[in-house]
């Protein structure tokens, strides 16, 4: 098994996963700009601000699994070639940690949701049920990009620790 070749397919799917996150984004934008343009009712004129908020929000992970994992596509084989088994090492280390933080955001997550419903059967004003209900949106995006995430996560520790051995 060729881990280098491992390491940076791993890096793409993560581009790749910041690129389908980017078009949730624009979705999240577009319905915000139509609530602004069509929505006629208070509840309607609700939506506008948390889904913007929740926009930017996705558009930051995006970002961030952008910015993060690009970088690493070129970085992998110069670190490889460098030294291969401090490479596999650090490597290992670094999708441990991650699968830890993984751990706890499924775990948090869930709990926001919970937290939203409650707010959505407790408050009876408009904003705070759009508040409420776009929070659950946006946790169920991010349980969806994090899911991806681990999946890949995983199966790319499993392989670094395979190669270890």
């Amino acid at each position: 098994m060729d881990i280098l070749k491992v390491s940076i397919d791993w890096a793409k799917a993560e581009v790749f996963s910041a690129k389908i996150s980017l078009l949730l984004s624009i979705f999240f934008f577009l319905t915000a700009f139509g609530f602004w343009q069509l929505g006629k009712t208070t509840m309607a004129k609700a939506f506008v601000w948390p889904t913007l908020v929740a926009a930017i929000l996705i558009v930051t992970v995006s970002a961030g699994l952008y910015f993060t994992n690009k970088p690493r596509i070129t970085a992998f084989e110069t670190d490889y070639n460098a030294d291969a088994k401090a490479f596999v090492e650090t490597e290992t280390e670094r999708t441990a940690k991650s699968q830890h933080d993984l751990a706890l955001v499924f775990k948090v997550l869930p709990l926001i949701i919970i937290a939203a419903s409650l707010l959505i059967m407790l408050v009876n004003t408009p904003l705070w049920r759009a508040i409420g209900i776009t929070v659950i949106a946006l946790m169920t995006i991010l349980m969806f990009i994090d899911s991806n995430t681990g999946a890949r996560n995983t199966a790319y520790h499993q392989q670094l620790l395979t190669e270890k051995q």
